[in-house]
């Protein structure tokens, strides 16, 4: 199929993608849009694992207020160039981030990041509920394990459902913007308050 430079263009514009990788992503899917913005994500992600270990030193900290001043979040997002962080792409993920945070109230930006007496607390809770229904020994620590990895989904932020796409997670998202920058792009840390609550970060 006759890939045409409109093509390019409006795939460019989807994805942020350099003209070439257009036109390989479209090649491979033999003309078809969506097929071709699928390709770019999954090497998108492909190379931003490549590029999890190069330094990350510039960014932005970004501060949010929600609810009429009763939910503050401020979040550090960190790239490796200048350039980036005055992206607007990168602008954007740092800000819909923020407000993320603000409707999801997460303990941590992954599982490394969670208490370890608050993990251990959570699998005793699950491996009682479950001895409770009078399950066998043996699957009681896999049934605590299902629920565990639940419970992560539901506290850690990379982990969690885009609050305005619940069909990707935020690592989905940042994997997509690592994709677009050329960037190693990390959620370096957060702090969110709600009024006469303790803070989390």
């Amino acid at each position: 199929m006759q890939i045409t430079s409109a093509m390019v263009k409006e795939l460019r514009e989807k994805t942020n993608a350099g003209i070439m990788d257009c036109k390989a992503a479209l090649q491979e899917a033999q003309g078809d849009m969506q097929k071709a913005v699928d390709y770019l994500r999954q090497k998108g992600l492909a190379v931003a694992q490549k590029r999890a270990g190069r330094s990350a030193s510039e960014g932005m900290v970004h501060s949010y207020i929600h609810a009429g001043g009763k939910i503050g979040v401020m979040v550090e997002v960190n790239c490796e160039t200048d350039f980036t962080a005055r992206n607007e792409a990168f602008g954007d993920f740092v800000k819909n981030l923020a407000m993320h945070i603000a409707a999801t109230n997460p303990l941590a930006i992954d599982r490394e990041g969670l208490a370890q007496e608050v993990v251990a607390r959570e699998k005793e809770i699950y491996r009682a509920q479950a001895l409770e229904t009078g399950k066998p020994e043996n699957i009681v620590d896999k049934i605590a394990e299902g629920k565990l990895n639940k419970f992560y989904q539901e506290v850690c932020l990379l982990e969690q459902a885009y609050v305005r796409d619940t069909d990707i997670t935020i690592e989905d998202l940042l994997n997509e913007l690592r994709g677009k920058t050329g960037e190693n792009v990390i959620v370096r840390r957060f702090i969110r308050y709600q009024l006469g609550e303790d803070s989390a970060s």
